[in-house]
Formats: C-alpha cells, sequence, structure tokens
C-alpha cells in the first residue's frame, strides 16, 4: 500500500501549534507504520462528496482528514474538528479526465455557499466585458488541467480581478495556463493528453490498465505519476523520509535541482537559449537555478528573471529567498520582475514620467470612435479584439500600416472596404491617446 502526504497536508499542518504538531507527527509515524492497527481512530465522513475521505483522531479536538482506497493512504489535511470536517465536504480527489493528474478539485457548489456568491462580475461598461477565454476551447481549458465543473466559470471571467478569484481554487497547474494565456502567452497542454483511468476516482483509476506500445506487458495508469501530481503529493517510502517531510516545508522541496538538470544551469552557452519541456518538468527552477549560477559567475554583474505577471513574480522572489537567502550579497544582484513591471521602470529611465492608458480608457475611447462612425458594421467584441490582437498589438500607427499587414490567426476575413471602415475608429482612438498623452503597454514596449 502506497503512502503519500499532500501539500495541502503540510501547509495545515505548519498552521497548528508546537503542540499540536507533535501529536500530529505521533499520529501520522503510527498511520505510516500500520494503518489498519484497530488504536487508530477512523472515522468516515457522510457529508464528504468523496466517499474515500476518512478522519483520524489526532486528540479530542485535532483532525488529521486521509484519503484511503485500496492501493494506498494519502494525508490530505489536519485541523481542528469543524475546520478539518469543512474543508473534506468542499473537496473530493481525483483523475482530471484530460491530463490524466491526481488533482485536489474544490466542489463548486459548496464553494458558492461557503464564500462568495459570484466569483466573476460582469462589468457594465461595453467593451470590457468579452470573457478572456472567449476564443478558447472547452477542450484546451481542459487540456491546461482546469477541473471540468470550473469550465462555467473560467469562460465567464472577463477581468484580471475575476480570473484571480479563480485561480485562488484551481490545481496549480490549471491557475499557472491561465494567468499565462490572460498575460499573452500560450500555455501547452499537460500531457499526457488521453490517460486511461482519467475522470475516474483514484482507487478505480489506479486499477485501469494502459497498454504500453512496443511491450506486451500491460503497467496500471497512475495519477499520481503525472508531473502535476508530484508538484502537490509526495510517496514516503521509509519512516526517515517521512521525518524529513514533515520537518522541512514544502517549498523546500519545490526548489530541488535534480542532477539530470544541472547540465542545462551550468552550460556556457554561445547566445540566446530556450530550454522546452511539458509541465511540472522543472522548466521554472531550471531558470531560478540558472539566475544564481550567472550572479555567481559573474560577480560584477546583475541578473535579470522575467515572468508574465506580478503574481508569477512573487512566487519567484519567494523561491530565490528560499534558495540564496544565506547569501543576501548574492541575492540582491538578482531582480526578478514582471514584464510589464520591468517595461515600466526602462520606460521611465530613458522617456521620465509614464501615463499608462487604462484598459477602461481604452474602452471609453473605442465606444465613442464607433458610435461617430455607426455604419462600420461590426460588434464592439470584434472592435476591441482585434484592436487588442492587431493594431496596438502591431503597434501599427497608419491607414497603409494596417492595410497591409498580415492578420495572424484572425478567424474573420477582412477586405479593404471593411478594413476601411474600422481604420475610422482606430485612428480616431490613438489622436485621443496622443492628445491626452497616454500610451498603451503595447506602446510602451515599442518606445
Amino acid at each position: 500500500m502506497d503512502f503519500r502526504i499532500a501539500d495541502t497536508f503540510t501547509d495545515s499542518l505548519a498552521r497548528l501549534t508546537g503542540d499540536e504538531q507533535k501529536a500530529v507527527k505521533t499520529t501520522a509515524f503510527d498511520l505510516q507504520m500500520n494503518p489498519a492497527n484497530p488504536g487508530m481512530s477512523f472515522h468516515k465522513l457522510d457529508n464528504a462528496r468523496d466517499k474515500n475521505f476518512w478522519s483520524v483522531r489526532v486528540s479530542s479536538d485535532i483532525r488529521l482528514i486521509v484519503h484511503r482506497t485500496s492501493q494506498g493512504l494519502l494525508l490530505c489535511y489536519v485541523g481542528h474538528h469543524d475546520d478539518a470536517y469543512e474543508w473534506a465536504e468542499r473537496r473530493k480527489i481525483e483523475a482530471h479526465p484530460k491530463t490524466g493528474a491526481a488533482q485536489i478539485v474544490e466542489i463548486r457548489e459548496r464553494i458558492e455557499e461557503i464564500t462568495v456568491p459570484k466569483y466573476v462580475e460582469p462589468e457594465s461598461r461595453g467593451l470590457t466585458s468579452v470573457p478572456l477565454f472567449a476564443a478558447v476551447a472547452d477542450g484546451d481549458l481542459l487540456s491546461w488541467g482546469v477541473p471540468p465543473e470550473w469550465l462555467p466559470d473560467i469562460c465567464a471571467a472577463n477581468n484580471e480581478d475575476g480570473l484571480l478569484a479563480l485561480t485562488d481554487h484551481l490545481p496549480a497547474e490549471a491557475a499557472e495556463a491561465l494567468i499565462e494565456f490572460a498575460t499573452g502567452g500560450q500555455p501547452q497542454p499537460r500531457l499526457p493528453t488521453a490517460t486511461p483511468g482519467a475522470g475516474l476516482p483514484l482507487d478505480t483509476a489506479a486499477r485501469v490498465v494502459a497498454p504500453d506500445v512496443g511491450d506486451s506487458r500491460q503497467k496500471p495508469a497512475d495519477p499520481f505519476s503525472h508531473p502535476d501530481a508530484q508538484r502537490r503529493f509526495r510517496t514516503i517510502q521509509s519512516s526517515e523520509e517521512l521525518e524529513r517531510a514533515l520537518d522541512a516545508p514544502w517549498d523546500k522541496w519545490t526548489i530541488f535541482l535534480h542532477p539530470a538538470q544541472r547540465a542545462w544551469v551550468e552550460k556556457d552557452y554561445s547566445g540566446p537559449a530556450r530550454v522546452s519541456g511539458s509541465a511540472g518538468t522543472g522548466k521554472t527552477i531550471v531558470a531560478l537555478h540558472r539566475a544564481v549560477h550567472l550572479a555567481r559567475t559573474c560577480p560584477e554583474g546583475r541578473v535579470l528573471l522575467t515572468t508574465f505577471s506580478d503574481a508569477l513574480a512573487n512566487a519567484l522572489r519567494v523561491k530565490l529567498r528560499r534558495l540564496v537567502g544565506n547569501e543576501p550579497r548574492l541575492a540582491e544582484r538578482i531582480d526578478v520582475y514582471a514584464m510589464d513591471a520591468i517595461g515600466e521602470r526602462l520606460y521611465k529611465t530613458a522617456f521620465g514620467s509614464l501615463q499608462l492608458a487604462a484598459s477602461e480608457d481604452i474602452s471609453t475611447l473605442l465606444e465613442a470612435a464607433a458610435k461617430a462612425h455607426p455604419d462600420h458594421g461590426f460588434n464592439r467584441a470584434f472592435v476591441r479584439s482585434e484592436w487588442n490582437n492587431v493594431v496596438d498589438a502591431w503597434q501599427l500607427r497608419s491607414w497603409e500600416g494596417y492595410r497591409d499587414v498580415q492578420r495572424l490567426g484572425r478567424r474573420t476575413r477582412l477586405p479593404e472596404t471593411r478594413r476601411k471602415a474600422l481604420w475610422m475608429i482606430y485612428s480616431n482612438v490613438l489622436a485621443k491617446l496622443v492628445t491626452v498623452g497616454k500610451v498603451t503597454r503595447a506602446g510602451m514596449f515599442a518606445s
């Protein structure tokens, strides 16, 4: 029987008092040594959606939530009685139907009752109500690891606040992919895209057999073997390993560099290099260690590590502190910024003050210009999308530039006459921006 711990368990353990933690660790060791010990007080959670959730009594008030199947025991959460039970009743553990990775999934119906009635507030302003993921098919969202029951909320998200509220309740790989797409990136599918047993409860999925191409033998499909699952679940082989896992914060393990990755970190490249790989293969960890390696080998230089958003940049700073927290002089030569933040910094250094046009500013200008040219024949969503993805993205400043640009990836074909009608709108917006002295983010980078 496999014995595993989840990152949610170590996180919740850290919130208890010292004496409570000692009692929990004793119970965890007892469970690892003999989970069938009659002295262990297991209680089935009748109100939990996932029928494999059980509570284990640690003390008069502390309860340990475990996920127990015929294949293994998973330590999921620990807390005071009511808190622990509520955590389990709001979650289930299953293999994702697209990726096959084991996930801890929050149950959407209970989220509405317990926290806020609605995550995504529709904006009243006309052009800002375009959903962020309107152009993304459900199949693509699933391939990023989004749980199926959260698809309606994801598809309704139309602003950054709504998206960030959602990502707090999603598996890490799904949250990262959604943020990457919303900030202009193109997430890669979480492979494998089809796994025998995916979408089934873990006790069923683990028994499904997957054919091994070129091998007549059959191997069981293990939802915990997926790279995304290994980010949040750890298989414990011995009592010594369990002791280390409970004593060290989970995040200490997340900055570990596998020996096979060290060659990429320390290689002497002759120019720019790109390291690619599927989800969960350690690209971020390689980038962190590469930044530290460069700072060490170039003692007079500074290193810049960039990412898509402020949230991801903050996460990288935290990991960087864990990696070189005992080397402050080295750490102070490594800057970690989101692309927008470093763009603003460089712009102000070169040109002085920066007046950014907010999304609401652009919406107002587009709407007013569209009303001034009512015969253009396009809906507001298309007008905004064309601005974001073509005019502003390519920094087109003349009719000739817009007329001749290749609109790669745009589904709606536009002959010259229709482009002319749209350019009447966009040229008006561009003139207004110049008048008020504001630039868009794309314009900031192009300056």
